[in-house]
């Protein structure tokens, strides 16, 4: 099947495309009945991303979204951007905005393929089953071809997948690495169970933190899907807030979004919030998977030692073992939390530039940056606070 027989468009909001379509390519695994392999690419979550105004105008990112299609079938969608700036991407490309712009060029706007304001590894070129390497060809050149017809400096997709990133470069697309702290669940049938396969000293300290947490004077929830209820929304929210102003400026997500979120995704949802003297002071949201739990925002209006850790990681691991979860993607950046049990583990971006000449010095930019997340990936696990046998076992 030649790729000429494939139709590529652009649509600028999901009310164009019927769900189901758009999730036969984002989660054909749903089929068995089971969750999706992570809710961030589903026509719901990034539907209730516009609908609540968290993208589109005004936001910086415009929604361009992009679909294959043969004989009128979708067989690919892609959840793609243009952005006129490199907020809430975490992977950071300011560098490069700033050299290009120096050198007399206009960086943006740019074209991204990702979900906004969301650093979780996922798929990000969606195909049908059936139509994996057409559909795949047709996504990336489609993107390419865009690209370069609007005079656009460059071409961004952020955390894809390691099988997405090997096949990307057959197409010129260029790779970056990074790391991210993400939890591995080896069958532990308790929290216990993971604490013994710390060193003795790793293991006293997070049960010591554990314990200075339980002393804030209050006591610790956990809801899931119907058991959240608009007050605990409009708790989370004013955490969110204070989060997002000392972090962003603004908060990335609108009030509408959790709302939203609450009518469609809230079996996705995992919600943990620390109440004292009647009144929630912090928590934590996590996205489940169909085999990860993804820690995604925290907030707090009192500040309690070791709170943090506890909503956000240890509560999280509570989870994981509890609902069977193989991992916890724990956010970007942060290696706090690699004494916690977190342990690095490589992320993947891909990138396109108009500019032959920019392309190379960013080439030989990605060459350098890739050995050295390798070197600190390795020192890392071995500073991590696993027996040196698990550490083994885990690699």
């Amino acid at each position: 099947m030649s790729a000429q027989e494939v139709e590529i468009t652009i649509i600028r909001s999901l009310a164009e495309i019927d769900a189901a379509e758009w999730d036969a390519c984002a989660c054909p695994e749903v089929a068995d009945g089971g969750r999706p392999n992570d809710p961030f690419t589903t026509h719901r979550f990034l539907k209730a991303l516009e609908d609540s105004g968290s993208v589109g105008t005004g936001t910086g990112w415009q929604p361009q979204y992009l679909t294959a299609a043969i004989d009128g079938q979708i067989i690919g969608v892609a959840p793609m951007y243009a952005k006129s700036h490199s907020q809430g991407e975490y992977v950071f490309d300011h560098s490069w905005a700033h050299a290009y712009e120096r050198a007399g060029g206009r960086y943006y706007p740019k074209l991204q393929i990702a979900v906004p304001h969301t650093p979780a590894t996922g798929r990000r070129l969606l195909t049908r089953p059936g139509f994996e390497d057409t559909g795949f060809a047709a996504l990336v050149q489609g993107a390419v071809q865009l690209t370069e017809n609007n005079l656009l400096s460059s071409l961004h997709v952020t955390f894809c997948t390691e099988p997405e990133a090997a096949r990307a470069e057959d197409f010129g697309l260029m790779v970056r690495k990074g790391q991210q702290f993400h939890w591995r669940n080896d069958g532990y049938a308790d929290f216990d169970a993971f604490l013994a396969s710390l060193s003795s000293r790793k293991r006293k300290n997070l049960r010591k933190e554990r314990a200075t947490a339980q002393e804030f004077g209050g006591e610790i929830h956990t809801f899931i899907g119907d058991e959240i209820q608009p007050e605990h929304w409009d708790a989370f929210w004013v955490f969110y807030q204070d989060t997002g102003a000392r972090k962003w400026g603004q908060p990335y997500l609108t009030r509408d979004f959790f709302d939203i979120a609450q009518e469609v995704l809230r079996d996705e949802m995992a919600l943990v919030l620390a109440r004292r003297d009647g009144r929630w002071v912090a928590g934590a949201l996590n996205f489940i998977g169909r085999d990860a739990l993804y820690g995604r925002y925290w907030g707090c209006v009192e500040h309690h030692s070791c709170l943090h850790f506890e909503l956000c990681y240890y509560r999280a691991i509570d989870i994981a073992i509890e609902m069977e979860l193989g991992t916890v993607e724990a956010g970007a950046q942060g290696e706090h939390k690699l004494a916690r049990g977190y342990l690095p583990t490589p992320t993947w971006s891909l990138h396109w530039m108009r500019d032959p000449g920019f392309a190379r010095a960013v080439s030989d930019y990605l060459e350098a940056e890739r050995a050295a997340v390798d070197e600190e990936i390795e020192v890392l696990t071995d500073y991590g606070p696993f027996r040196k046998t698990q550490i083994e076992e885990q690699e």
